[in-house]
């Protein structure tokens, strides 16, 4: 399968390279130029579970684009940051012809609609992964441990490449499993999101070290209870209970001495976060719908100052 990932940041760099071991056409597409210099040069290299690995995968700059004359994907895959997707979609744009199919698999809220000025309904694709990443320096990713990822088309025509896209995922080792309700998926993962993420980031610790305080119960299923609220007057029934004990896994599994994304963006990279598609999407859809979301939006407001102070 031709396939396009656009955001070869830590989970593009995963996705790339095990689509590329299993035999699929891979291009890098990349705004970071020290990122798309490095793996030029070098290649993708990555400490895989231990082992070092090294693929050469074409990439470009987003502004190299229009050197893919006439390249049309059969899927793109959106890997990119939240507040980055449109500005990167109108520069990526040329390499969406009438068969081409969009999976995004970000963190986060409201995508689709995004998206859908991009590709029709019946050819978007709904995902999110479990599966962990990062980076240690332009090119070189670390990746540890085991993940899956949920997949659903957002329109029942979409239905048949979602299959064969399972069936590619499943060759390359990636855990991919079919499924009929992802909105459902996509706001439970929001919650791991809007609670670890957020929470890392400001305490500046890690997964482990954050459900070794004892505020880390109360503050979970606090947020998390705003993010059912919300989530129920658009539909989607999240358990809270349930939800919790989901993200409080994370706490004790094999990847609990990670950093979540946003802490490698705020606080190693001093980069602007995805908060206004996870605690701040919440938010503002609890104005809209007069529902009190205090925590989200406390949340919301001290990632932007944070993000204000590292900036200076």
């Amino acid at each position: 399968m031709k396939i396009v990932i656009v955001g070869a940041g830590a989970m593009g760099s995963r996705f790339a390279l095990m689509l590329h071991h299993s035999g699929n056409e891979v291009t890098l597409i990349d705004g970071w130029q020290e990122n798309v210099a490095a793996i030029k040069k070098f290649g993708l290299r990555a400490q895989f579970n231990g082992k070092s690995v090294v693929a050469k995968i074409p990439i470009y700059q987003l502004d190299q684009v229009q050197q893919l004359q006439n390249y049309q994907a059969d899927l793109i895959i959106a890997f990119t940051k939240s507040n980055q997707l449109e500005a990167t979609f109108d520069k990526v744009k040329t390499l969406i012809g009438p068969n081409t199919y969009v999976l995004c698999l970000l963190n986060g809220l409201g995508h689709e609609t995004v998206l859908q000025k991009y590709v029709s309904v019946d050819h978007l694709i709904l995902g999110i992964t479990l599966w962990t990443a990062a980076l240690s320096g332009p090119g070189q990713a670390v990746l540890i441990g085991t993940g899956n990822v949920e997949l659903q088309n957002f329109s029942p025509k979409g239905k048949e490449f979602t299959l064969q896209v399972e069936k590619v995922f499943a060759a390359a080792g990636l855990n991919p499993q079919y499924s009929d309700n992802v909105k459902y998926s996509i706001w439970r993962k929001a919650c791991v999101n809007g609670t670890l993420n957020t929470l890392c980031s400001l305490l500046e610790c890690n997964i482990k070290e954050l459900g070794q305080t004892s505020f880390a119960p109360t503050l979970l299923k606090e947020i998390i209870a705003e993010f059912a609220a919300v989530a129920a007057h658009e539909g989607i029934n999240l358990n809270p209970d349930e939800v919790y004990q989901h993200v409080a896994v994370a706490f004790t599994s094999d990847s609990a001495e990670h950093y979540p994304s946003m802490y490698q963006d705020l606080v190693q990279n001093h980069r602007q976060t995805e908060i206004d598609f996870i605690n701040g999407a919440v938010w503002h859809k609890g104005q809209q719908y007069n529902i009190a979301t205090p925590y989200c939006a406390l949340l919301t407001q001290l990632i932007h100052a944070k993000e204000e102070l590292l900036q200076q």
